[in-house]
């Protein structure tokens, strides 16, 4: 697993086994939150993972915000996952440091996670979430040299996308679970200051662990969608995100050992 600093949540999409015995390839997909604090000494790791391509799923706002910072040569692809949501918590994360006070009425009230999941819900069928997420694969079956896809913590948008990959390359369900839920201990860890901070404006950190964690029916929630709508992940990628046999055919050969 990449370790460097300044990335929130990197690492390696692939080092699992399938119900095949077959293993998803390491060092040609990796995952992360935002890239915009990369230092010059991380820039050169950067560079040893030799990256062709990044896909950056945040939206148009996160972008210009908090521009991704990468080595020359990588091609960035923006693809706004939540382009059609009315709001998000996972696009304003820092937004809810400002009124600690009003923050703490939200979270009491239980909405946080009813926005969590019904934005879980949304990933599987919302026309924009199905259109950038279709892109991407359609782009990483064909794609030569190693890519990353990120968010902001790398743990919703890019969470989906990579249990949905391992889904279809036929990692056990358990695995896609354990895999999805390493992402609370670094993006926790990442925002300790804001945390930090929030408490000592008078608020309660421990309401903010929805915010900051990833959840067990959090991805059950797109996994039932998935089944609701479609039926099995296969199908999600041939209707939900309409590639075709040929090129799903070809993530499992170009990422399966």
């Amino acid at each position: 697993m990449p370790d460097i600093a300044g990335i929130i949540n990197l690492r390696d999409v692939g080092g699992y086994a399938n119900i095949r015995g077959q293993m998803v390839a390491s060092g040609l997909l990796y995952r992360s939150g935002q890239l915009n604090v990369v230092s010059d000494a991380a820039q050169e790791s950067l560079v040893r993972l030799g990256l062709s391509t990044v896909f950056d799923l945040r939206t148009a706002a996160e972008c210009a915000d908090l521009p991704d910072r990468l080595p020359a040569g990588v091609t960035v692809i923006h693809l706004d996952v939540l382009a059609d949501a009315v709001t998000s918590v996972a696009a304003h994360l820092a937004d809810l440091f400002e009124n600690p006070v009003v923050a703490d009425e939200l979270l009491r009230s239980g909405k946080i996670r009813e926005h969590y999941v019904n934005t879980y819900k949304n990933l599987i069928g919302s026309d924009a979430a199905c259109e950038a997420y279709g892109q991407m694969f359609r782009q990483i079956a064909t794609l030569e040299g190693p890519a990353l896809f990120h968010c902001t913590a790398g743990k919703d948008r890019t969470g989906w996308a990579a249990a949905a990959l391992l889904s279809l390359l036929g990692v056990p369900e358990q695995i896609v679970l354990e895999d999805y839920l390493l992402s609370s201990a670094p993006v926790l860890a990442s925002f300790q200051p804001y945390l930090d901070d929030f408490a000592a404006k008078g608020g309660n950190p421990a309401l903010l662990k929805p915010v900051f964690t990833v959840e067990p029916a959090y991805l059950a929630t797109s996994m039932n969608e998935v089944q609701r709508q479609f039926g099995s992940i296969e199908e999600y990628f041939r209707t939900g995100l309409e590639l075709s046999d040929d090129v799903t055919g070809q993530i499992r050969q170009r990422l399966l050992r």
